[in-house]
This record gives C-alpha cells, sequence and structure tokens, in this order.
C-alpha cells in the first residue's frame, strides 16, 4: 500500500458512520493449564517460493489471464492444506472508471471454532509503474507489494494444517488493494471523498463472507518481505489497536527480530485494515514497511520495476512468519 492517511484527510468522511474505535473483546482467559504446543518451524524458503509461483504467473492486475490463474493457484493451495475456502467475488470500479473484476479469497482453519484470528494480505499487484522513471505504464510484478504477505501466509496455512493451532484462523486474500490513481492524479470534485484503493476490504467489511462474523483481532502483512524491512508502529493500529501492537511486537522481539520490528511510531496509512477496523469493527493491525525519513512513506522500489524476486529476503520472512506463527499459537 501506498498513501499516507495524511495526504487523504477526508478519508473519516467516508467512515463518519463508524466513527467510535472498534472494541476490543480480548479475555482475560488463564492459558496456564492448556497443554504446551509444539511450534512448527516456520520455513522461509517456503515462503519465498510461493512469491515465486505468483510472480512466474505475470502482474496479477485484475482483468487480466494472470490474475485468474494466480486466483485458481492460491485457492489450490489452501484447499490442499485442509482450508474451507470461499471465493467472494464482485464488481467494482477503478479511478478511472475500468470495471474490475475481483475475487476476495477466505480460507478458514478450524471453522467449527468461535474465537478467531484474522490474518490478512492483498493478492493484486500495481497496474502501472507511476513511480518509476521508465516503462511507467507497464505493470509491475509485485513481488514484495502483494506477494510476500501472501507468500507468508501460505505458509502459515502449511503450519496450520501440520500442527492445527487452539484458535481458529481465517486468512483473507484482499483483491483490488492497489488499483489506486496513480501519481499526480487530479480527482474530480464528484470523486474528492473516495478511496480507490483497498477495494477488496471496502467490499468485505460491508459484505462479510459469514453474517455476524467477528474475529478476536487481526494481522495485516503487507510489503513484509524486502531485504532490511524496518516494520514500525503504524498510526491507525496504534489507535485502534494497540494491545495488538504490543503483543506482535512484543512476541518479535522477544524471538530475536528486533531490528526489524522498531519500538517507533510511524504516521497513519490507507491500508486494507482501516476498512476492517472501522466499517468490519474488528481491531487490526498492519504489518507494513517503512522507510523514515523520506517523504514517500516507502522505499524507493516502491511502485516500480525493482520490486522483484531481487529485494526478497528470506531473513525478512522468517522474522515476519515466525512471529506470526507465534502469536496464533500462543493464543
Amino acid at each position: 500500500m501506498h498513501v499516507p492517511l495524511k495526504l487523504i484527510l477526508l478519508l473519516l468522511v467516508l467512515l463518519s458512520a463508524c466513527s467510535q474505535e472498534p472494541e476490543q473483546t480480548i479475555d482475560q482467559e488463564s492459558t496456564d493449564s492448556r497443554p504446551e504446543i509444539v511450534m512448527p518451524e516456520f520455513n522461509a524458503d517456503s515462503a519465498y517460493h510461493y512469491i515465486q509461483q505468483q510472480v512466474n504467473f505475470g502482474p496479477r492486475v485484475p482483468n487480466t489471464e494472470a490474475h485468474l490463474a494466480t486466483a485458481d493457484f492460491l485457492v489450490q493451495k489452501l484447499e490442499g492444506y485442509g482450508a474451507d475456502v470461499q471465493i467472494q467475488s464482485f464488481d467494482a470500479s477503478a479511478f478511472d472508471g475500468t470495471s474490475l473484476a475481483l475475487q476476495n479469497i477466505i480460507a478458514s482453519i478450524n471453522p467449527g471454532m468461535s474465537k478467531r484470528i484474522l490474518l490478512a494480505a492483498h493478492w493484486d499487484s500495481r497496474p502501472f509503474a507511476d513511480k518509476d522513471t521508465q516503462q511507467q505504464q507497464n505493470p509491475i510484478d509485485g513481488a514484495n507489494d502483494g506477494g510476500s504477505g501472501v507468500g507468508v501466509l501460505l505458509e502459515l496455512a502449511r503450519l496450520f494444517q501440520s500442527q492445527p493451532p487452539a484458535v481458529g484462523v481465517d486468512i483473507i486474500l484482499f483483491d483490488g488493494e492497489d488499483y489506486g490513481e496513480p501519481e499526480g492524479y487530479e480527482k474530480s470534485k464528484e470523486s474528492s471523498n473516495q478511496v480507490w484503493w483497498c477495494l477488496g476490504s471496502q467490499y468485505w467489511a460491508q459484505n462479510k463472507h459469514e453474517k455476524n462474523y467477528m474475529a478476536y483481532y487481526g494481522i495485516l502483512l503487507d510489503m513484509v518481505g524486502a531485504e532490511g524491512a524496518q516494520f514500525y508502529r503504524e498510526g491507525v493500529s496504534m489507535r485502534a489497536a494497540p494491545s495488538i501492537v504490543k503483543k506482535v511486537w512484543g512476541k518479535a522481539h522477544e524471538l530475536g527480530h528486533g531490528r526489524h520490528f522498531i519500538y517507533e511510531n510511524s504516521p497513519e496509512i490507507i491500508d486494507d485494515h482501516i476498512y476492517v477496523n472501522y466499517n468490519a469493527k474488528i481491531p487490526m493491525i498492519d504489518i507494513i514497511e517503512y522507510a523514515p525519513g523520506t517523504e514517500a512513506y516507502f522505499p524507493a522500489y516502491h511502485h516500480t520495476h525493482q520490486d522483484n524476486m531481487d529485494i526478497i529476503s528470506k531473513e525478512t520472512l522468517l522474522a515476519v512468519g515466525e512471529t506470526v506463527a507465534n502469536v496464533v499459537y500462543q493464543e
């Protein structure tokens, strides 16, 4: 994702009906009596391979053959790991009026359990390289921006099959997250309050895959695979779900991943967690790379053709995947 929240101050107008912070329903049930769970090992090689497989299809831009082929691949992998998979198909309009055929992919592990954790990423990729200096109209690989979060979640699904956690887990792969307007695009007065990013999460938050669906909390993974990536405590996450940030960052440091999970705050960002928090009323945090000291918020590869497999680090994938796995297994 893609645009600092400060650049779109009118977002809260869209969410005015949802102005209250989402309730955090974290219970205080003791876990002392639970049997010890042997943690399966998060395999960074496996997560890396899943990213490579996505990139091999080509840019996962809506309305393309690569997009359809990737959807089939993701469903097949998740079903192969024993998850109950639903496809939420819908049409949405892009910033330029293009009608997009989109699919949210929802995989449920331990579907009968009432206590649930929501893990999410977006699986589409950017339709143009608007921050690049060349080939700006060509789509990007999106190895990190999209591919990395999905790769980590596929590896987690594999772990959950090998050793089921003590809670239910729902993995949601949101579509249409990265089809927002390009750099320098001027909105019309009629669309000045419309947010063209995060189309899949906007739709899901208003049309949940199960009536009255709720989760204990959620974790969004976006841009979680780049070499040397640092994850700061993002502003919306700190405002809407501070206890979950504390839980995740604490676990990361306990596991020795403090060089990636930084105990400093970053500005608010528009990403899929906005709509999960304020429309779906589920407290969700965003683990997303931040480049402090830059006006663009993100590193130089963002929305350029540099976002390819060359920037993906297995060490970073391990830091994120191992942290999230431990958080879920210790619920």
